[in-house]
C-alpha cells in the first residue's frame, strides 16, 4: 500500500483496543522522526513526552475532557510542549544555532513582542503534529490528536518547569468496534479542487 492509500485509511480513532501494543521499535523511530520535525529556522522549541506508565496515564485522563477513555486505554500519551520564556529560548538557539538564525530571530520576530514571539513558537510545535500523524499513518500506528484537555492540569502533573502543553497525541491500536473507522464513518473532505488552486 503506497502512502497515498495509508493517509485515506488514516483516521482519528475514537475508541483503542487497550490489549493493543505498539513494539518497542516503533516507538524509537517515533521519537526519532519527531527528533526531525522541521521548524522556522531550526528553533525546536519542544519537547514531546512519551507517557505509557499507567498511573501518569490515569492521572491525565482526569483533566482530558471527552478524551479519558483514549488516554486511558491507548498505548502511548505523547504531550507536545512548548518553551515556556522566551529568554530562555533566546538562549538556547544562541547556543546551538548560527548567527544567521540567531539573527532572524532577533530581527524578525523578537522585536514584534512577546505574545507574538509566543504565538510563532507554538506555531512550530504544530508543525510536528503533521509529522507524528504522517509517520503514524505510515506505520500503520493508530492515533488521535487531542487539545480536549486541561493543558495546566497536564503541566502540574508532569511538573516540566520549562515548558508547558499545547496538546497531546494517543497512540496505539484500535478497537475494531470503534465507529470512526472509514469502513463505517466514511471520510468527508471538501473537493480537491475546491481547496488545491493553482496560480
Amino acid at each position: 500500500m503506497n502512502f497515498l492509500e495509508k493517509m485515506k485509511m488514516r483516521y482519528t480513532v475514537k475508541k483503542y483496543n487497550p490489549q493493543g501494543k505498539i513494539s518497542e521499535e516503533q516507538v524509537q523511530q517515533l521519537k526519532e522522526i519527531l527528533n526531525l520535525s522541521p521548524s522556522s529556522i531550526n528553533s525546536q522549541p519542544w519537547n514531546f513526552v512519551f507517557i505509557n506508565n499507567p498511573d501518569t496515564k490515569a492521572k491525565l485522563s482526569e483533566f482530558s475532557y471527552f478524551n479519558k477513555e483514549k488516554v486511558l486505554d491507548s498505548n502511548y500519551v505523547i504531550v507536545f510542549q512548548v518553551i515556556k520564556n522566551p529568554e530562555y529560548f533566546e538562549k538556547q538557539i544562541e547556543e546551538n544555532l548560527p548567527e544567521g538564525s540567531v539573527n532572524y530571530y532577533k530581527t524578525f520576530v523578537k522585536p514584534k513582542g512577546e505574545e507574538a514571539i509566543k504565538s510563532w513558537l507554538r506555531h512550530q510545535v504544530y508543525l510536528s503534529l503533521g509529522v507524528l500523524l504522517s509517520a503514524c499513518a505510515d506505520m500503520g500506528i493508530d492515533s488521535t490528536p487531542m487539545e480536549g484537555i486541561e493543558t495546566d492540569k497536564y503541566d502540574w502533573i508532569l511538573k516540566n518547569e520549562s515548558y508547558e502543553t499545547l496538546f497531546a497525541v494517543a497512540i496505539g491500536e484500535k478497537s475494531e468496534e470503534d465507529t470512526n473507522q472509514p469502513k463505517i464513518n466514511p471520510k468527508k473532505r471538501l473537493k480537491v479542487e475546491k481547496i488545491i488552486l493553482e496560480a
